[in-house]
């Protein structure tokens, strides 16, 4: 990220997680409620475990704020942990396949749980503040970011591809984000027989963002195109595997006469697209159209019933340690894909407006 920077801090089990974004303009409202919300529902979901009832998430703005707006100097968002026990949590020594347990304990050579305590999915709550921030700031050029779920293991829904906001609705009122009512029951069946049967399961989401200014992003440099700049933050997600833009692994099957989108005329002599197979972007900027990602997420690797793993203090093989975790966490993953797709076009809205105030509402389109 190039204007709008953030970084995370903390600990699973550490006294909080922290987000510091730097390079927001001055002014900016902060509305704490509405970014409590999006905390909470990251903490939803059919599949979740024993934490989130634990957890009570809510963000207290230590800096960068006077009355209520921002004040141009760096932002601290924290989120504090009611579980907060980092120095009585017990040492682990068996890896857990799936988890960056053993890579993370040979690359730096610390314990198991320095690693985990680090890699674990609780800094989202961070990223999920830090997000909401930035989806203040688009709304301000009337910008919005919508999320949903498409599939949780075999279980797909059936609806429409996302051209408007209102393909997202029911959503947030679904236990697993999906605005498909049948589908909706049968991934709660599916998540309960997989936690019957003390396995998990992944699946794929989807984030949209609607009304996006043309002219994000660059085809200058490789660094500077909007879609790899998503494409990296959506894979930052912990168990975020695999990422399209528009219908990618669809187009890629078809011949270009049925994948790109023609221009047209449409209403006041602006050019429009009948289409939008491009997911809004084209040679790595934002052309007008809905920004649309898919992200897969892979199945929580912390089991049950534990796969095998070696005992790093004995040298003989022994079941993977257990942590407390999730059947299932892609509809939270949706929420933290919102928030991640917010900050990235955030970004490219400041870069090419600049921060040091706060951007004008555009009219979107194409031109």
């Amino acid at each position: 990220m190039r204007v709008l920077r953030f970084l995370t801090a903390g600990e699973s089990h550490g006294v909080s997680v922290c987000a510091l974004l730097e390079g927001l303009p001055p002014g900016l409202e902060l509305d704490v409620e509405y970014i409590n919300s999006r905390l909470k529902l990251r903490q939803r979901g059919h599949g979740r475990g024993a934490r989130q009832a634990i957890e009570d998430d809510a963000v207290e703005i230590t800096s960068g704020m006077r009355k209520g707006r921002t004040t141009g100097a760096p932002v601290l968002l924290v989120v504090c942990n009611r579980d907060s026990r980092i120095d009585e949590t017990p040492e682990i020594t068996v890896p857990r396949p799936g988890h960056a347990d053993l890579a993370g304990h040979v690359k730096y050579g610390v314990g198991i749980r320095e690693v985990l305590e680090r890699a674990s999915a609780r800094d989202t709550a961070a990223r999920v503040a830090a997000g909401a921030v930035a989806q203040l700031l688009l709304k301000r050029v009337g910008c919005t970011v919508h999320g949903r779920v498409t599939a949780i293991g075999d279980v797909e829904a059936d609806i429409a591809p996302a051209c408007s906001t209102s393909d997202f609705d029911g959503a947030d009122a679904s236990l697993v984000r999906c605005p498909d009512k049948k589908a909706s029951e049968a991934m709660q069946k599916a998540i309960d027989a997989a936690r019957e049967a003390g396995d998990t399961l992944g699946g794929i989401f989807e984030v949209a963002a609607f009304n996006v200014p043309t002219g994000l992003g660059s085809h200058v440099e490789w660094d500077r195109r909007a879609d790899a700049a998503i494409g990296q933050a959506m894979l930052s997600i912990p168990a975020v595997k695999g990422v399209e833009i528009g219908p990618a692994f669809t187009n890629a099957r078809l011949p270009g006469s049925r994948v790109h989108d023609e221009i047209v005329i449409g209403g006041g002599g602006r050019l429009e697209r009948p289409t939008n197979r491009a997911g809004g972007m084209e040679g790595g900027i934002t052309n007008g159209q809905p920004v649309v990602v898919r992200c897969a997420m892979k199945p929580i690797p912390t089991l049950t019933k534990p796969l095998r793993s070696i005992d790093l203090a004995t040298g003989r093989e022994a079941p993977a340690a257990r942590e407390r975790s999730d059947v299932t966490a892609v509809p939270a993953a949706s929420v933290v894909g919102e928030a991640m797709l917010a900050l990235v076009l955030a970004d490219m809205l400041l870069e090419r407006n600049g921060n040091d105030r706060l951007p004008e509402k555009s009219r979107g389109g194409i031109i």
